[in-house]
């Protein structure tokens, strides 16, 4: 029976939404929504998406079109055109 080699690696994924100028946690990312760490208010308007795993970064920009609440962790996005 032959050896098998396996490898633990566990990526570093870090999840960021940059709303004026603040950095918030994304727990949960869907196609139309996120899940964050609790924040303060903020308006409807565009923030950007910060996605991040190990070395390799992608940032794009989305409509927050309900903004958010303070009491709420589930917000709503939309495509930036």
């Amino acid at each position: 029976m032959a050896d098998k080699n396996y490898s633990n690696h566990s990526a570093r994924v870090q999840m960021r939404l940059i709303v004026n100028g603040s950095s918030i946690g994304i727990t949960q990312m869907g196609p139309d929504f996120l899940f964050i760490e609790p924040t303060a208010d903020h308006p409807p308007g565009e923030a950007n998406i910060l996605f991040k795993v190990n070395e390799s970064e992608r940032r794009w920009t989305v409509k927050l079109p309900e903004g958010i609440s303070a009491e709420s962790e589930r917000i709503v996005i939309a495509a930036s055109e």
